[in-house]
């Protein structure tokens, strides 16, 4: 289970982990009071399940009363990533010397926590050189000591009194990853303000099996959160950064199709397993859900073994009668009652390619703005 932003920062803050001064808002009304109790320049960051807030114009600044009426107005109720905005988190903005990123997960090949840093913060740790990581392996028998701390501290270059506040983060990171059962713990970016280290962002995950184990635990049932109405279905869906919404019927063709979408240059919204042997009311619920999402392409990529792709071809059709697609629509079908399903979709002006790769690279160009087809329907971006 992910907490939003402001919850995980709450957690922080109870365990000691220096945070910046702010709070939640809901109306612009709110993001004053609150703005005006911090004082200027403070940041409005929207609070939404997903990454990359910044680029897609979920956070912004203001210096004035009037900026932050303006901003706190644009953002709450917007739709950010596929997410409706409902609250926004008002805090100072801090003057910025350093960014550093620092993590603890569990690694499920060591069976055992790993920490994550680096002296480059305030991007994906996946766009970081290996150069510039550093990696320990947590003994959970041993735990987190301050020798360790100290150690990452220097690799990352800090001396003195910072390195001793590093150390002091890392262990207290440490206690709510084991206290939580917490599958990740991170701080992207951890600031240096001054000589100081504040977590300026905060991410925690925690691991469903042990939810039971933890009452007081706010339980998300939002109505933007794709990955619990998918739940709900019995559907197994991950949300995804991308813009191409993909649907297929096992998690290997699922992965394989995420894969090729990604090795010609595309970008997967999401990973969709309707599951081996879907009938056509679980994959039309599956569509709709796609369809929700408002992404720029949909991709249905089925090979009919148990599943039959005639099925495949009414679900499609079943909710392209009740439903306005707000995106062009990519399938590729092949396999049980390919035939059938083909003249199906024929029949009602759609057609579908055999080829994964043709299928895939179509997706692709649709999803690039020269293609000149986003945006059909009535979606808005």
């Amino acid at each position: 289970m992910k907490l939003y932003e402001y919850l995980a920062k709450g957690i922080f803050r109870a365990e000691g982990i220096p945070l910046p001064k702010g709070g939640i808002a809901q109306t612009p009304e709110e993001a004053l009071i609150i703005a005006r109790d911090i004082g200027f320049p403070i940041a409005i960051k929207s609070q939404v399940l997903t990454g990359g807030r910044g680029k897609a114009g979920g956070i912004a600044f203001a210096n004035n009363e009037n900026e932050v009426t303006n901003e706190s107005t644009r953002i709450l109720g917007s739709m950010l990533k596929g997410f409706k905005v409902e609250k926004v988190l008002v805090e100072e903005k801090l003057t910025i010397d350093k960014e550093y990123y620092v993590s603890i997960t569990a690694d499920s090949f060591l069976k055992k926590p790993i920490i994550l840093a680096s002296s480059q913060g305030g991007v994906d740790i996946e766009d970081v050189s290996e150069e510039y990581i550093v990696k320990k392996v947590v003994d959970i028998d041993i735990g987190v000591y301050a020798y360790l701390g100290r150690e990452i501290a220097r690799k990352l270059g800090m001396q003195g009194d910072l390195m001793n506040e590093f150390s002091s983060l890392v262990i207290k990171m440490y206690n709510l990853f084991r206290k939580y059962d917490a599958e990740l713990v991170e701080i992207n970016p951890l600031v240096r303000s001054g000589d100081k280290l504040i977590a300026l962002d905060a991410r925690f995950n925690v691991d469903d099996d042990a939810l039971y184990r933890h009452p007081n635990l706010p339980r998300l049932t939002e109505g933007e959160e794709w990955e619990l109405k998918a739940k709900a279905l019995g559907l197994s869906y991950v949300q995804l950064d991308g813009d191409i919404a993909v649907m297929a019927n096992g998690a290997g063709i699922t992965m394989a199709t995420l894969d090729l979408l990604a090795i010609f240059g595309g970008r997967p919204a999401n990973f969709l397993d309707a599951g081996g042997g879907a009938a056509v009311e679980p994959m039309a619920k599956a569509l709709s859900l796609l369809n929700d999402t408002k992404p720029k392409v949909i991709f249905i990529n089925i090979f009919g073994g148990i599943t039959r792709c005639d099925d495949v071809a009414r679900a499609i059709l079943k909710v392209k009668k009740t439903t306005d697609f707000c995106a062009p629509l990519v399938i590729r079908l092949t396999g049980t009652r390919e035939e059938e399903a083909i003249t199906v979709l024929q029949e009602n002006n759609l057609s579908a390619y055999k080829s994964m790769e043709e299928a895939a690279r179509k997706a692709v160009a649709l999803a690039k703005p020269a293609s000149g087809l986003e945006g059909v329907g009535k979606c808005q971006y």
